[in-house]
């Protein structure tokens, strides 16, 4: 039992070191293809957080009819918000509140001076604000506001708001493609050094054939020599995304122009990525090994 154990692992190191050259070049290949997708899981999970900031930070105002400010009237308009698919939360802003917010927002003495007077006879208009789960449907969500009875007016930041989340959902959406994309090139260079070393040990199989091997005890070895080096090939990106993550994390401050656009913390953000290359390195050494094992052993049979 010890030795089916071992067997695979102490045959695996020494394909590694048997066949330097290629698994070298292999590991190489695996590093500068982590390297970039390290980039690119840093800047894709990165602008995960920036669109659940985006789509937090952007509300729907819902300004209420001067002759629907009852109670009644305003329980149901609210009711009638919440009821809509999409909307995660409804809150409501007197218009006390509103006019509190507007003098707190002014800076220039005068212009509060000018405003103070309208604090008599309140213009405002009691609001709704209210949160929607996926940004892209904040257009349709206001619209149905819109057409609630009692409703004055809605405002959502217009088109420019919805086209932002989906430019950033599509950017983050490109960057998990060309991470597979890369993945899968990884894997096919694994295979092509695989199927080399395979070619290399012909003979060796082929003893192993005549003494009455099974595939899987010969395909083993193959498959710890693929994992080995899709680790060895994790190390450098590895390092390379703990030293940029934690500079980039501290030259910034954290963020990026404004507090929305806030950097994920680097713990536990890098050790998972890091934990997510080691096992993207160890699964594509793996599969390109099992290919290439697979396929010869077939033929040869």
């Amino acid at each position: 039992m010890i030795t089916k154990i071992f067997r695979p692992l102490k045959e695996g190191f020494h394909g590694v070191f048997r066949h330097g050259a290629m698994s070298f070049s292999a590991a190489v290949a695996v590093t500068i293809t982590l390297m970039i997708i390290s980039v690119f899981m840093m800047f894709t999970l990165n602008m995960d957080r920036f669109t659940n900031n985006l789509e937090q930070s952007v509300q729907i105002a819902v300004m209420v009819k001067y002759d629907y400010e009852s109670a009644e009237q305003e329980d149901t308009i609210a009711m009638a918000i919440q009821d809509i698919p999409g909307v995660s939360s409804v809150q409501f802003s007197s218009k006390e509140d509103e006019y509190k917010y507007l003098m707190d927002s002014f800076t220039d003495e005068r212009a509060k001076q000018v405003m103070e007077p309208y604090g008599q006879d309140n213009p405002l208009h009691d609001a709704y604000y209210v949160e929607v789960k996926d940004g892209t449907q904040l257009e349709a969500i206001a619209n149905q506001i819109s057409s609630i009875e009692g409703v004055d007016s809605v405002n959502f930041g217009g088109t420019s708001a919805t086209k932002l989340v989906g430019v950033i959902r599509s950017v983050r959406l490109g960057g998990g493609i060309l991470v597979a994309a890369l993945s899968i090139l990884a894997i096919a260079l694994i295979s092509n050094t695989i199927k080399l070393t395979i070619v290399a040990r012909a003979d060796e199989i082929a003893i192993m054939r005549n003494v009455g091997a099974k595939n899987a005890f010969i395909r083993s070895p193959f498959l710890v020599e693929g994992i080995l080096i899709g680790a060895l090939g994790a190390i450098i990106p590895m390092i390379f995304t703990y030293y940029v993550y934690h500079s980039l994390f501290n030259f910034t401050g954290g963020f990026i122009f404004t507090k929305m656009f806030e950097l994920l913390n680097p713990i536990p953000f890098v050790r998972n990525v890091n934990f997510a290359l080691l096992g993207v390195g160890m699964l594509v050494g793996f599969i390109g090994s099992f290919f290439s094992v697979t396929k010869y052993l077939r033929w040869k049979r």
